[in-house]
């Protein structure tokens, strides 16, 4: 049976399933190669949108001053999914000839946006201090690099953390975190590990907590064992619960686990493009909902769209994105006049979130580079033309 166009399922293994072109069948297949927990069931199938067309009537201007119809970018940037929504209602979507708009997709660090909201939940249950230590909450020995760290470090990308996020490794520490999350094959002499056991293993750098912004994807997976440790609910059920279903999701979704259960609050979640959409809408909205339940504390949004620290984005290795930008509770603020937010992912995942249009952005992809300088930039222009544009 075929997964994809040019090859079959035989040929998808743990070892290349990031890998393009078998990508684009499996990161709309997580659960036939990776366990998970499921965070909702199907409610409904959606139908198409009422007026398609507005997608395909758009261009865009590129760096060089020519023109660029969106559908071009959509296809030669590897996207799967591309959706447009304002006030709650889906303007237009699209989908790649093998997407299928009904089934879960990996959002990759656009997770970590997720889990930044589900800890404010936390902190307005009072469950969860976002000043507290970590340690509190998750017990770690002296001289891990989480032992003195805050859960605004967490949140903020601060922790001194020596570690490189490699995403290419098959050898080194990410390769270990990897295997620990059941993503990467083990190899001959390498130890079966825990996400946990891998956690509590790494080492802080010289510099202190809080003074620099150090993109490090365990980081936030430690987050996620804060916010379970704080709730006492496994990850998924609480992100069920209190999140993805009160909100009104219609679509599957699910986080997948590590050996003994953990959920990879950093880059696992797997979920429709429309509910990620109507997820950046309740953002957008304050965490408030159309029927006017407050599921995210407003004052928790608020301070994720206009606080962070500049200095430690400065010094930090994601700088050259968003040049005025900053980064708070997992959510990048892009610096521009609009105030313009956006939560990124691996493989061109993306929310992009324009408070001035009221424009919501949702583009899952399966680009073969896990990580592109030239074509996030891209990206950036373009969604910031898009939603200008609307």
């Amino acid at each position: 049976m075929a997964a994809a166009e040019g090859f079959s399922r035989g040929e998808i293994t743990l070892a290349n399933w990031r890998q393009h072109p078998f990508s684009q069948w499996a990161f709309e297949n997580v659960p036939e190669l990776v366990p998970v927990a499921e965070i909702t069931a199907p409610i409904e199938i959606e139908g198409p949108v009422a007026e398609a067309g507005l997608i395909a009537s758009l261009t865009v201007h590129q760096a060089d001053g020519t023109e660029m119809t969106a559908l071009e970018h959509l296809k030669i940037s590897h996207a799967d999914r591309f959706v447009m929504m304002r006030d709650g209602v889906v303007l237009d979507e699209w989908l790649a000839p093998h997407a299928a708009a009904e089934r879960p997709h990996l959002i990759f660090s656009v997770s970590k946006s997720i889990t930044g909201m589900l800890a404010g939940i936390a902190v307005g249950d009072g469950a969860l201090d976002s000043d507290g230590k970590v340690s509190d909450y998750v017990p770690s020995k002296r001289g891990s690099a989480y032992h003195d760290a805050k859960v605004r470090d967490l949140l903020d990308m601060t922790v001194s953390l020596d570690f490189v996020e490699n995403y290419l490794d098959t050898e080194g520490d990410f390769d270990r975190y990897r295997r620990a999350m059941l993503w990467n094959p083990e190899r001959e002499g390498t130890r079966p590990e825990t996400l946990p056991e891998v956690l509590a293993s790494l080492k802080p750098q010289a510099h202190p907590h809080g003074a620099i912004y150090y993109y490090a994807s365990p980081v936030t997976d430690m987050l996620g064992l804060v916010i379970e440790a704080a709730v006492g609910q496994r990850y998924h059920s609480y992100l069920a619960d209190r999140l993805w279903a009160p909100m009104g999701a219609k679509g599957q979704a699910h986080v997948t686990v590590d050996r003994i259960g953990t959920a990879r609050a950093a880059g696992g979640i797997c979920v429709t493009a429309r509910d990620l959409a109507r997820f950046g809408q309740l953002v957008l909205d304050g965490g408030r909902t159309a029927d006017g339940r407050q599921l995210i504390p407003d004052s928790w949004v608020a301070d994720m769209r206009n606080n962070g620290d500049r200095e430690a984005w400065r010094k930090g290795n994601d700088a050259h994105m968003f040049p005025n930008g900053r980064y708070r509770s997992c959510w990048y603020n892009a610096g521009d006049e609009r105030g313009s937010f956006c939560a990124i992912g691996l493989h061109g995942q993306w929310i992009w979130i324009d408070p001035v249009s009221r424009v919501v952005l949702v583009k899952m992809s399966s680009r073969p580079a896990p990580s592109d300088d030239a074509m996030t930039a891209a990206e950036i222009e373009f969604l910031g033309q898009v939603a200008r544009g609307l």
